[in-house]
């Protein structure tokens, strides 16, 4: 019988409610199955117990089903959730039997915390990387004791969930952290309420029994803890689109039927709304000074059963979560029986309903949950499935605050560290301790990889989507192959950023630099580099060793073709030697429409201008469906393509770029780099890719909160490394960017694939202007040691990846100090046009 119902389960996904209710019976006819397991699974022991060995076959079929369901609904990913507990009052109207978490007011110093409590509390959470508030509270106090009524009257409130309210909402304000409630019973009024200040809620159903509210039992006394009114909650709040935890609390005297009976309402309820993100299957633990000090405690074996049963009733779409302070020493176990989730982790605050259970350090847990197979991964209060779909599970206000917490997938940030910023060094990386791990999906993308096939969409984003140990197998793998392809040696070019306006008619979402039209912006001080100045600059970064000047600016409503040309002479005559490494794609095709031009003409006339090579900017993310919001005014993937073919077939080789982490997906990452691969494998024209993280903090798109905070430190580092396995042959080197990710993240990226460390800059304005702390310049004797520390070997370039002559390398060290820029202000040489350039409606025209 379990086998046919396992296999009908396996098809189906989940277990019917029949089969659910058949299986229990099962179980509870044949107490001698459990027995046997709960010998076989003694309390604690190693990962690697053989007593696993001798669990029942009923029980291992079980749980070897959960397990594969499980792997349905996100892979080897256990998720948790870094928080603070904040016990807004510990008095309730309830007297549940087992429960210490609950106080009289004469056992308490104040009936409620005081709002600064609480702010200190959310803070210290924030400090220490916690993204998610849990706000624990007994149900209506206020209704039972005279002392939380005066209480809530002095401070300005009618309820309990008055005060929560409240204080959830300074909570996000003052500390950003996204709170998740746990009033009790909630009306309609107060569900809609608190949506608007909390990203998820919960409230334990414990068990549909009525049997266990009447005398003697353990909800007697207990009005709140009648099945039919949490049930009525639950429902309530998928009516509201309101993200919801519930759970079971076993071993207080319910049946095994009762439990399943349990869960099947749970998911009747979730069918209609799909409202529900985890199921808690909580463990009874007896506590000395309450009615059930005696009682007897649900054996492991029982707990992996109800974990397993779980899994089945539910499939894959619910996460099955048990708490790891319950079960301290049998974690592993617990994972081999399907969970999912460890639900709350707190580096500050203690488990307040168990404060005699301490939670588990991060680093056990991780490593517990590494030696079982899997990887531990944060997330928000907010599960990653509600993250993805944020306009209908995420109140307005609260949009920005997920996104900024959220990565690429929707699971939360691992660490502080954001691109551009000094002030959260990237953490080590991956975790001390963790050995590298491959899966076998992982294997065997990596074995296709060596055998030089070409690894298509489904397989760059199960790279991207990599966590823990599996993120050091890619890496190493990545590393080996620069090894082959580039040996040890790291290039850098001595170079000159020239910005030449910041004047720009293009309405880029995610640009701080632009200033819009002149007389327009409301931005800062919009300017228009002369041609005089831009000859000095040149001059003078010659003069400094330089061996390239890189010019990229605004698309100004009075540039035409000449302008370009006009530039590239300048610099030409300025230092006849210097290579130009000038005009992103929609430059070029700027200046081709407005010169009348086809793109071959106006790439040629370049060319014969003193143009070397184009930077492979202006690509952003190579997906329409994100250019769409990015910037829906510039050219279309097909567009920066056609640019970069052409200038391949006359003979211009340039760089190629992505701008990633902010609203884009794994997905558009895969379809950018399978393009750039295509392209590069045709022509060969690419000397370079270079990642560059979203730099996040003064971008309007991210300051709209349509953004998130760049990507995090792990998708930055594997940007790299799939990259190098992806572009791998026909795009040799990758380049890892300090402007971007500072020195010590540039490090990260030369053990991942990197073999490149770029310019020197001696000047860069458009990533300071997003909010960047790193971008002015990285002289050679800088560059050379950071190379050095990563242990590599520094080798200074040219822009076309030959060595740089050695009298330029010798004038590059103990350079003389750049005297002060002098920008032009705008307006002042040259007569602008009034009219926008309609770059997308003149496509034909410039195609060629």
């Amino acid at each position: 019988m379990i086998r046919k119902i396992i296999d009908l389960t396996l098809h189906a996904g989940r277990m019917d409610a029949e089969h659910a209710l058949a299986l229990a019976d099962f179980f509870s006819h044949r107490s001698d199955v459990l027995d046997r397991a709960s010998l076989a699974v003694r309390e604690g022991g190693s990962p690697t117990d053989p007593a696993d060995d001798e669990l029942p076959r009923e029980m291992m079929r079980l749980m070897e089903a959960a397990c594969e369901i499980r792997a349905r609904r996100s892979g080897d990913i256990i998720r948790y959730s870094p928080k603070v507990f904040i016990p807004l009052t510990r008095l309730c109207r309830d007297v549940c039997h087992y429960c210490t978490f609950a106080k009289s007011p004469s056992k308490l110093q104040a009936p409620y915390l005081s709002l600064e409590e609480v702010i200190d509390i959310a803070r210290r959470g924030a400090q220490a990387g916690c993204t998610e508030a849990l706000f624990t509270l007994g149900d209506r106090p206020e209704l039972r004791y005279r002392a939380a009524r005066e209480a809530l009257a002095k401070m300005g409130f009618a309820s309990t969930i008055d005060y929560l309210v409240h204080a959830a909402r300074r909570v996000h304000e003052e500390s950003g952290l996204l709170p998740h409630v746990n009033p009790g019973l909630m009306n309609d009024d107060e569900l809609v309420r608190l949506r608007e200040v909390c990203v998820s809620a919960g409230l334990m159903l414990e068990s549909t029994s009525m049997r266990l509210c009447e005398k003697g039992g353990p909800h007697y006394g207990s009005p709140d803890k009648d099945p039919a009114r949490r049930l009525d909650v639950l429902e309530r709040a998928g009516r509201i689109a309101l993200p919801f935890t519930t759970g079971i609390l076993i071993g207080i005297g319910e049946t095994r039927i009762e439990r399943i009976e349990s869960l099947l309402a749970i998911r009747d309820i979730d069918d209609q709304y799909h409202h529900i993100q985890e199921v808690i299957v909580q463990n009874f633990r007896a506590k000395a000074g309450t009615p059930m000090a005696t009682a007897p405690e649900p054996s492991l074996a029982d707990h992996l059963w109800t974990i397993a049963m779980a899994r089945l009733v539910f499939g894959p779409r619910i996460s099955v979560q048990a708490p790891p302070n319950l079960r301290l020493g049998s974690l592993h176990r617990l994972l081999a029986a399907g969970l999912d989730d460890w639900g709350g982790v707190s580096p500050l605050t203690p488990d307040h309903v168990n404060p005699e259970r301490a939670w588990p350090h991060l680093s056990t847990l991780e490593g517990i949950t590494e030696a079982a197979g899997h990887s531990l991964v944060p997330r928000l209060g907010l599960h990653p499935e509600y993250v993805q779909e944020g306009d209908r599970w995420i109140a307005a206000g609260l949009r920005r605050a997920v996104s900024a917490h959220s990565d690429g997938e929707g699971f939360g940030r691992e660490s502080l560290w954001y691109a551009g910023s000094a002030r959260h060094p990237p953490p080590a990386f991956p975790a001390p301790g963790i050995a590298a791990r491959r899966s076998k999906e992982l294997d065997e993308i990596l074995f296709r990889s060596e055998a030089g096939q070409a690894l298509d969409e489904d397989d760059i984003v199960a790279l991207f989507a990599v966590r823990g140990g599996q993120v050091k197998a890619l890496c190493e793998a990545a590393d080996r192959r620069r090894r082959r392809r580039c040996g040890d040696e790291v290039g850098y070019v001595v170079n000159r950023n020239i910005n030449y306006t910041n004047i720009c008619t293009f309405k880029c979402r995610f640009c701080a630099f632009s200033k819009g039209a002149p007389g327009t912006s409301s931005r800062g001080v919009p300017y228009d580099l002369d041609l005089n100045e831009i000859a000095r600059r040149t001059r003078e970064a010659w003069e400094r060793g330089a061996t390239e000047i890189c010019l990229q600016g605004g698309i100004h409503p009075g540039y035409d073709g000449e302008t370009y040309l006009a530039i590239c002479r300048a610099v030409k005559e300025a230092a006849p030697d210097v290579h130009i490494h000038a005009f992103s794609p929609l430059e070029i095709w700027q200046g081709a429409r407005s010169s009348d031009l086809d793109l071959p003409q106006y790439l040629g006339s370049l060319r014969k201008a003193g143009l070397g090579s184009l930077p492979g900017t202006a690509a952003e993310v190579l997906d329409d469906e994100v250019r769409e919001r990015i910037c829906p005014d510039k050219i279309r993937t097909a567009q920066w393509f056609e640019v970069m073919r052409i200038a391949h077939r006359i003979g211009l080789r340039t760089t190629a770029t992505i701008m990633f982490g902010h609203l884009d997906r794994y997905r558009h990452w895969a379809r950018h780099l399978i393009g750039l691969r295509g392209l590069a494998a045709r022509s060969g024209g690419f000397t370079e890719f270079v990642p560059l993280p979203f730099v996040h903090e003064q971008s309007p798109l991210y300051l709209r909160g349509e953004a998130r905070r760049g990507p995090t430190l792990r998708e930055a580092v594997l940007m790299h490394a799939v990259a190098r396995l992806v572009l791998d042959p026909h795009i040799v080197n990758i380049q890892a960017s300090w402007v971007k990710l500072g020195p010590e993240g540039m490090r990260l990226a030369l053990a991942a694939g990197a073999n490149d460390a770029g310019g020197t800059l001696m000047n860069e304005s458009i990533t300071k202007a997003a909010g960047a702390d790193f971008g002015q310049e990285m002289p050679p004797e800088r560059m050379e040691s950071i190379i050095l520390g990563a242990g590599r070997i520094p080798v200074q370039r040219t822009t076309l990846y030959r060595r740089a002559p050695a009298k330029r390398r010798e004038r590059s060290f103990s350079a003389p100090a750049l005297s002060e820029p002098i920008p032009t202000p705008s307006g002042s040489h040259r007569s602008h046009e009034s009219a926008e350039p309609r770059i997308r409606s003149q496509a034909g025209r410039c195609a060629g």
